[in-house]
């Protein structure tokens, strides 16, 4: 069976290196002319960590994660504390794995090299697809330069502007969330000493929250400061912005976070969109994963997780039915619809719950934050999220 997976980003190498591993052929065409650093941090809960870890690539993660000890709720002006979960030893006690935060790029690059080692030329770059089409036999790309590839199964794993979700469903109207996030990695040296905690943090208040935690082993401080009221319409990544544009959005709040913010060379902006949840997002012997197919607001940081555990389940589910390719993908589909469902709907949910009015000041929001993060209420949120493990998973 020849697979073709068109984006290199973290959810179609993980579907690749999960077909491989297997022993299928695997082709993965990625538009970019090199794979380069882009994006900023990652947080990988051991759900994530799973995959990964069951993809042989502990060793080498343990090289370039940083194992946070906690993660801590804090007040937008006061800056006080409240416990929100541990993400050291408790987690691996719990889930069998770490709650981990790195580098995109870093883990984008263990991917690739894995990806090359056991197949070299397994990555094709310059590779945009511009349709895509099928018949009862085989599937078709047609790539802009005018070349072909054939087929026998084909991953759309190509973000949210996926050209392989338009072949096949037309296109997928974004609505607007009414939120944009700042983002920047920070040098950590010009932090002061009493910012070098080894600890995640959000940042809550009225109409925004700020996560900020460490990477590469504690030399990087990952920003992302989302804010309610859209000025911007552009969904990207790299849209850049001014250190002066994102303190004006962040007026009053802790010193802290005014510290970080002039530590950033360059913010940039990111335009948070809605989309509906597909209903179905395979088509014959094609099938998307990741943001393809279900894009989410990046406030539960589960985006990177569900695409490795797409790519990893889509694999299994091809393994285990190589025989009959629909009825592999109707099963990857029905493991796979309605956690990520679930998913899209938690994250919208932290969205309001991070933004809360009654976080204005001191008083309310030491209610608010008592009532929303107690102990029980948190384990309802993330213990299913956490608990899920894709080797073991029925397929």
């Amino acid at each position: 069976m020849k697979i073709a997976i068109v984006g290199a980003g973290l959810g179609g190498l993980t579907a690749a290196l999960s077909f491989i591993k297997r022993g299928f052929e695997v082709t993965v065409f990625e538009q970019a002319s090199e794979l380069r650093e882009l994006g900023a941090g990652v947080q990988l809960g051991p759900n994530a960590v799973g995959v990964l870890y069951h993809l042989g690539l502990e060793k080498i993660l343990s090289e370039h994660t940083f194992v946070t000890e906690g993660k801590n709720v804090r007040l937008w002006n006061t800056g006080q504390r409240w416990p929100l979960f541990d993400l050291g030893g408790l987690a691996i006690e719990l889930y069998g794995f770490p709650y981990l935060t790195m580098h995109r790029a870093d883990l984008q690059k263990i991917l690739q090299h894995e990806v090359e080692r056991l197949k070299p030329n397994a990555i094709v770059l310059n590779a945009k697809v511009k349709s895509a089409s099928q018949n009862t036999q085989t599937v078709s790309i047609e790539f802009d330069n005018g070349t072909h590839h054939e087929c026998d199964l084909l991953i759309g794993a190509d973000g949210v502007h996926s050209a392989i979700r338009a072949s096949l469903f037309g296109q997928h109207e974004a609505i607007q969330s009414g939120i944009m996030a700042w983002r920047g990695v920070i040098d950590a040296r010009k932090l002061p000493a009493h910012m070098h905690e080894r600890v995640a943090t959000n940042w809550v208040g009225p109409g925004a929250h700020v996560v900020q935690y460490p990477l590469r082993n504690g030399e990087l401080m990952n920003f992302v400061g989302a804010i309610e009221g859209q000025r911007w319409d552009i969904e990207s990544w790299s849209e850049k912005g001014t250190t002066e544009e994102c303190l004006n959005d962040f007026v009053g709040w802790h010193p802290d976070i005014q510290t970080l913010i002039k530590a950033i060379d360059t913010p940039f902006k990111w335009v948070l969109k809605l989309r509906d949840p597909m209903p179905t997002w395979t088509k014959g012997n094609i099938t998307l994963l990741g943001d393809a197919c279900h894009p989410m607001l990046p406030f539960l940081a589960q985006g990177a997780g569900m695409a490795l555990e797409d790519g990893y389940i889509l694999a299994r589910c091809v393994e285990k039915y190589a025989s009959s390719l629909p009825q592999a993908l109707k099963r990857y589909e029905e493991l796979r619809l309605k956690r990520t469902e679930m998913v899209v709907l938690g994250a919208n949910a932290n969205a309001k719950r991070f933004h809360n009015p009654a976080l204005a000041d001191a008083k309310g929001a030491e209610a608010y934050v008592s009532s929303e993060w107690q102990e029980e209420k948190v384990k309802e949120r993330y213990d299913w999220l956490f608990r899920y493990n894709v080797e073991t998973i029925d397929v």
